[in-house]
């Protein structure tokens, strides 16, 4: 396992790390969790990556028993706040109030005294966002979090916000970045490394789908993340017979080249000096190490042009709302 320096911190991160949005959130059984977080430990994975919202506590709550019998300083710890956490309209977002609060049942799930980075899960436009900045770095001082970043923030609210907080807060960005989802590399990626900030990016295998084993006019296969109601959740941001046909010209290059799809797709996204990790989901320890195999690997030239070809248009390459994003930006 190779790592990277996260932004300007001091976190040095696995470049593959292991992330719980739909698996550990409830989409798998619990013995089967302590494996796959086992199997990160295994191969060399040191970089953990969830949110209060996945599962409304739950998936923070699994790794808060699994993780808590190792070393605190074994592995990088980090989680997210914004997204509803009750039916009170109160409960979400970014106010100086929910981060104090949400930050202290995150610790408590996670059953430890800091994380190593704490993330705004979306902007919240409705709260001044010097509110947000100071909560952020109260939250720091406290020495509940060693770092702050955000997800799937525009680049106006990115540079405002930075502007705000100064160089020293904010160390990475956790957009969607693969193959098929090329969006942050028009604005996002320049903006942050001007700024010292890295990316930690989601959903690099497209969900699945640059696995390879979802096929154009094809039924889903059985225990794929697809085929279950509780994980599909997202399926049309990266699902549609263009984007199978594409994957399926991408198969003969990864045959040629020696590697599985997974590998290609990953070294892809690894390919780019901004991402200091792309952050994979699992639900069998063996995808974990399969996963965990692509640290490292280059692509050439010649792979990498092919693999443009395959692509043809269909990945999302401009500027894109994420999903759940809201533009604008209030001040005080």
């Amino acid at each position: 396992m190779r790592y990277r320096t996260l932004g300007n911190s001091d976190l040095q991160v696995s470049e593959i790390s292991l992330g719980s949005w739909l698996t550990y959130s409830g989409g798998i059984e619990a013995d089967a969790t302590r494996a796959c977080t086992e199997a990160a430990f295994d191969a060399g994975i040191n970089f953990f990556d969830t949110a209060n919202v996945y599962g409304q506590g739950a998936a923070e709550t699994a790794w808060g028993e699994i993780l808590s019998k190792h070393p605190r300083d074994s592995y990088v710890l980090a989680t997210k706040v914004y997204f509803p956490m009750s039916d009170d309209p109160a409960d979400r977002g970014l106010s100086p109030q929910q981060i104090a609060k949400q930050i202290d049942a995150s610790l408590t799930r996670l059953r430890t005294d800091h994380v190593d980075l704490y993330q705004a899960h979306r902007f919240d436009p409705t709260v001044p966002v010097e509110d947000t900045v100071e909560a952020f770095r109260k939250v720091v001082e406290q020495g509940k979090a060693r770092y702050i970043g955000f997800s799937e923030w525009t680049p106006e609210q990115i540079r405002t916000a930075v502007e705000i907080a100064g160089p020293d807060l904010f160390v990475s960005s956790q957009p969607q970045y693969s193959m098929l989802w090329q969006a942050p590399e028009a604005e996002v990626f320049g903006l942050c490394a001007a700024n010292g900030i890295s990316q930690i990016v989601w959903s690099p295998l497209a969900q699945g789908v640059l696995t390879g084993k979802y096929k154009p006019g094809q039924p889903m296969p059985e225990g794929s993340r697809f085929a279950s109601a509780d994980m599909a959740v997202s399926k049309d941001l990266v699902y549609s017979e263009a984007a199978l046909e594409a994957v399926q010209r991408l198969v003969p290059i990864a045959e040629e080249a020696g590697l599985s799809m997974p590998t290609l797709a990953l070294a892809w996204v690894l390919r780019r000096g901004e991402v200091a990790s792309a952050i994979t989901g699992a639900s069998r320890p063996e995808q974990v190490h399969a996963n965990a195999a692509a640290s490292g690997v280059r692509l050439s030239d010649d792979v990498l042009a092919a693999v443009d070809r395959a692509l043809g248009d269909v990945p999302v390459t401009g500027p894109t709302l994420a999903p759940a994003a809201q533009p604008g930006i209030k001040r005080r």
